[in-house]
């Protein structure tokens, strides 16, 4: 499993910090409520069995009262019910309570004379039940429902409850701005890495942004200046020492040429000595052409309205191949917004490098989609194994099948080329499956328009 991010992370502890504080006020404010209402309630039950204890004890001293009239003469509502225990028995107004109502221990307690208040449950419906001793009686009860108070916990606990979890949906929603504007900073030092890695090196963070991460956008762009003054320096070395090499290179072939066209008055193993310096030279200055060529890939792509169509057949009638092989797929457009340099090289690259390592291309496409240009370039050859599809495109890396072929001069520097300029363009090099033989893929973003 992934790992969540720190957004994630930092919203999540806002959520869960926000839920317990909540929970706590809830369950704290519940209580209290609770607390309050049970207070109340029990201190109004207490008075009003208190009055009517005492209604009834003035209803027993008029001689042989009617006990059942005396009780239903009191105003005690639908919310309580009186019960009188007399020495001859227990009397009650309704029949739905009796002695079975009272807890014995209550009972006990009244009996001797101590007045008690005590929470039950009659019928599965809270009640609190008031005891207060009588002269001549061994007690007045009164049972007073709890049913709305219980109710009223319910809508509180219920309230709570949605408060405590709104509360927490804010705390998300706020760790969630606050991880945003502060990863803001952040997220400016990753765009900004994104373009340099993409070839623009003129990108720098604003230092006045904000006050606390100056020196975090200093030490960029202080390391920033200093990559590319490395790579311009490693890029400039590499082209003077390219071009230093063209002179005597040139003499060097020059020599090599008129040794090679005079092989007829030479011994066999001087001729054939001859030839392998050739060889060796000409493969030398396409090296060095090459250095040269990947030098100029670290400059930024200078775009232009291209005819694709037309300078792909130029390019195979360089190579003496038919222009039959060019076509363009679909709706594709054949005016292209590239470097003209940059896809001619990409082209030539790729044809040459089927002619040596594939059989020869077989097909050259222009096509793409949504701004991306694409060019496909098939060969007939012995295709690229998986293990190399991705590192053939680094420098001075050669294929399987280019040490197969021996014979072969290149330089390890073609396809690297080809990625390189696909690079400077903000696309992508690869090689697919293809059967028989590879199909190299060049995908170009904002290619089309």
């Amino acid at each position: 499993m992934t790992r969540p991010g720190l957004r994630a992370r930092v919203t999540a502890a806002f959520a869960v910090g926000a839920l317990l504080l909540s929970a706590l006020m809830a369950l704290f404010s519940y209580d209290l409520t609770r607390r309050s209402l049970l207070d109340e309630r029990e201190r109004t039950a207490v008075r009003a069995a208190y009055y009517d204890a005492a209604v009834v004890r003035s209803g027993l001293d008029t001689g042989t009262p009617d006990v059942v009239a005396v009780l239903r003469s009191l105003d005690t509502g639908s919310a309580r019910r009186p019960l009188l225990h007399l020495p001859d028995g227990w009397y009650a107004r309704t029949a739905d309570v009796g002695a079975s109502s009272v807890p014995v221990e209550l009972q006990r307690v009244v009996a001797d004379g101590k007045p008690a208040v005590q929470r039950i449950r009659l019928d599965g419906q809270p009640v609190l039940l008031v005891g207060v001793p009588l002269p001549g009686a061994l007690g007045y009860y009164e049972l007073t429902s709890l049913r709305e108070v219980e109710e009223t916990f319910q809508v509180v606990g219920l309230a709570l409850i949605a408060v405590a979890i709104m509360v927490a949906g804010a705390g998300a929603a706020l760790g969630w701005y606050a991880t945003r504007h502060s990863l803001r900073p952040l997220t400016a030092v990753a765009d900004a890495a994104e373009r340099i890695a993409a070839g623009d090196f003129a990108t720098r963070l604003d230092p006045t942004t904000d006050p606390d991460l100056t020196r975090l956008s200093s030490s960029f762009n202080e390391m920033v200046d200093k990559l590319v003054h490395r790579i311009e320096r490693d890029r400039r070395f590499a082209a003077d020492v390219s071009h230093e090499l063209r002179s005597p290179l040139q003499t060097l072939a020059a020599a090599a040429s008129v040794l090679h066209r005079r092989r007829e008055h030479q011994d066999e193993r001087t001729a054939t000595a001859a030839g392998l310096v050739a060889d060796e030279v000409t493969r030398f200055q396409r090296l060095v052409d090459d250095l040269i060529q990947l030098a100029r890939t670290e400059q930024p792509a200078h775009r232009e309205t291209v005819d694709v169509l037309e300078l792909a057949r130029t390019v195979c009638r360089e190579r003496s191949l038919p222009e039959s092989l060019v076509t363009v797929e679909g709706d594709a457009p054949r005016l292209w917004w590239v470097d003209r340099r940059r896809f001619a090289q990409t082209l030539l690259n790729l044809v040459e490098n089927a002619e040596r390592y594939g059989g020869g291309p077989v097909a050259v496409r222009l096509g793409g989609s949504d701004g991306v240009g694409v060019l496909e370039v098939d060969d007939d050859g012995p295709g690229v194994p998986p293990g190399d599809r991705e590192i053939i495109f680094d420098r001075f890396v050669r294929g399987r099948a280019a040490h197969d072929r021996a014979g072969t001069d290149g330089t390890g520097l073609g396809l690297a080329l080809v990625a390189q300029h696909a690079a400077a363009h903000g696309g992508t090099a690869a090689v697919l499956d293809r059967e028989p033989g590879a199909r190299f893929r060049v995908e170009l973003p904002g290619a089309l328009r």
